[in-house]
């Protein structure tokens, strides 16, 4: 029989104990509850010792919990399957890294993590790449007249001159989407993006009293740029890209950002 501990999801600035519902890793519906010293606490479950696979239902099953605490408070994540052996050792945690729990804690009140994605509409850009590059229009039309066992090479120059274009509309576009949120936000996570048309992957650490703002300054680029930019925004969401606490049996690392 496997032996239980302690998943560990997020720690919290609270005294008192507190249950959030049936939301644990693993399907058995444990409880949600929290831990506490002092004035901060970890938000755990029962759990058997296993190692979790990283499976898209595990990592759901992670998220939502943080999700449904981050309602009531402000989260520090845990990183994805973290067990302790017990109560005991969760307190031990807590004790020898009360200052910078708390530390973290105070860096994120108030704040809110803010996702957003921008993405060229594939027919709306290379439109407007032919209206506003004179060469590669005229050499399109060009190419058009000509047979196609002629037209091969000139085929590929179009390509290479329209790659160079969707990066000058890229770089031009991004930097008009970075002057408008960039002053609202406390920091910022560049991530990678993916496929020749996107923008911008980004996450965005914004003060609630901004987070009505940030909201309509998005939905002002969309109405600039909507025609030809597809805005994937993700609101509110725990500040996953900013802290992700790493916690074994023995010590707490840093945080990883």
């Amino acid at each position: 029989m496997e032996k239980e501990g302690r998943y560990i999801y997020c720690i919290i600035a609270d005294r008192e104990p507190k249950t959030f519902g049936r939301l644990g890793i693993g399907g058995r519906q444990d409880e949600l509850y929290t831990i506490c010293l002092d004035d901060i606490a970890m938000v755990v479950s029962n759990s058997p010792i296993i190692e979790y696979s990283v499976s898209r239902e595990n990592l759901l099953a992670h998220e939502r919990a943080i999700e449904e605490v981050m309602k009531e408070y402000t989260v520090l994540p845990v990183r994805f399957g973290t067990i302790v052996e017990n109560e005991e050792k969760i307190k031990k945690i807590s004790e020898k890294e009360y200052d910078r729990f708390k530390g973290l804690l105070n860096k994120f009140e108030g704040k809110r993590e803010l996702g957003l994605k921008a993405i060229f509409k594939e027919d709306a850009i290379f439109m407007d790449i032919l209206e506003r590059y004179e060469e590669i229009r005229v050499l399109k039309e060009k190419i058009a007249k000509l047979p196609s066992n002629v037209s091969y090479y000139q085929s590929i120059d179009i390509g290479r001159l329209v790659e160079q274009a969707l990066e000058k509309e890229k770089g031009r576009c991004k930097e008009e989407i970075w002057d408008i949120l960039m002053p609202m936000a406390e920091d910022i996570k560049i991530n990678p993006t993916y496929g020749e048309r996107m923008i911008i992957n980004a996450a965005f650490l914004v003060n609630k009293d901004k987070e009505g703002e940030f909201d309509q300054n998005v939905q002002k680029l969309d109405a600039r740029y909507g025609d030809k930019i597809k805005f994937k925004y993700i609101g509110t969401v725990p500040p996953f890209n900013f802290v992700n606490l790493v916690i074994n049996t023995e010590e707490i690392l840093m945080p990883i950002k």
